[in-house]
């Protein structure tokens, strides 16, 4: 009889992904999207290097010392909210969400951002795009996990391909 290592698919799946990107070089981003079963609303987390974060950034303000600014927490909200709404963009039902931003999290060279979306109760099919770092980099990668009730799916998402449709029903 073996060992049961007791590690639930999903648990699996997200942990090969985060190997895989601490194992690869160039430029990746890691968000996951999840419903949250029972209400209105989506739990959104990004992971980034924080420089590229920085970088990316300045896209949209530039007359700041963000490094400064970044220096010290609490970590100006609006700033970030507006970054990742020009980002990065959620459809549900065809409808386009905007996100609130819950809390930032910066380790050693990571920055993890956390948000909130309000949605439909009852999600049929979602949109993402994602523009993160698509500027900078030829080679960027936008992984991208979307948990909707019993529906899961893990995309890849480049400058040239930087938007999918899914039916979730």
């Amino acid at each position: 009889m073996q060992p049961q290592l007791g590690l639930h698919p999903k648990m699996l799946r997200a942990l090969a992904i985060s190997i895989w990107l601490i194992m690869q070089p160039g430029h990746e981003t890691m968000t996951s999207i999840d419903y949250v079963q029972g209400t209105d609303s989506l739990k959104v987390t990004c992971r980034m290097n924080f420089n590229d974060f920085l970088k990316d950034l300045q896209t949209i303000d530039d007359d700041r010392n963000l490094n400064k600014i970044f220096s010290k927490q609490p970590f100006p909200a609006d700033l970030i909210n507006q970054y990742f709404n020009s980002k990065v963009f959620i459809h549900i039902n065809k409808k386009l969400l905007i996100g609130k931003l819950l809390t930032v999290n910066l380790t050693d060279s990571e920055i993890i951002l956390n948000l909130f979306y309000r949605t439909d109760r009852k999600p049929k099919s979602i949109t993402i795009r994602n523009m993160i770092l698509t500027g900078w980099y030829s080679d960027q990668t936008n992984l991208t996990i979307i948990r909707i009730n019993n529906f899961e799916k893990g995309i890849t998402l480049t400058p040239e391909l930087n938007e999918e449709t899914f039916i979730v029903r």
